[in-house]
């Protein structure tokens, strides 16, 4: 299975707008600023072009990580690790099996609510233990862990959702 790297953009451009949705004072941006300790001052001395550039950067490599985790077809793949040559050629035994199993289930689960759902899920099961575990290093409170995990359950969600449905 290929990566659709169309697919991976336009899911990584959803926490970009997610975070301007979520953070924004009329949303949570009030209460995050409290909880962060951030206040205005703080937020004019950055480098708004560095950030959203590398903000981008790492978003496309979470969407290219979810892509893997909220569709099943990549799992295939992965059990005929040592015959990848193969896979394309239906001509081998590797690849006749291959085709079968794709032709057959290639489209199970491939859709936005099924995305979305994993998506959910590994917010829960990735997101929220690091988040915690820096929260509680930081000293700060499970309102910052809470307001922050909303935010990755949601744009996780959506990204998921994107991923999984974009054929």
């Amino acid at each position: 299975m290929q990566i659709n790297f169309i697919a991976v953009l336009a899911a990584a451009l959803i926490p970009m707008i997610m975070g301007f949705i979520w953070y924004n004072p009329k949303v949570v941006g009030n209460a995050w600023m409290r909880e962060s300790g951030m206040n205005e001052e703080k937020m004019k001395g950055a480098n708004m072009a560095v950030i959203f550039s590398l903000s981008f950067v790492f978003s496309f490599m979470l969407a290219l990580a979810l892509q893997m985790l909220v569709i099943h077809q990549f799992h295939i793949g992965s059990l005929f690790a040592h015959h990848q040559q193969d896979l394309a050629n239906p001509s081998t035994e590797t690849g006749a099996l291959y085709q079968t199993i794709m032709t057959r289930y290639g489209s199970e689960f491939r859709t936005f609510k099924h995305g979305a759902f994993h998506g959910i899920l590994s917010s829960v099961f990735l997101v929220l233990p690091i988040i915690g575990i820096n929260a509680m290093f930081e000293r700060k409170s499970w309102k910052y862990v809470w307001i922050h995990l909303g935010y990755w359950a949601i744009s996780f969600a959506l990204m998921g959702g994107v991923l999984c449905a974009w054929k």
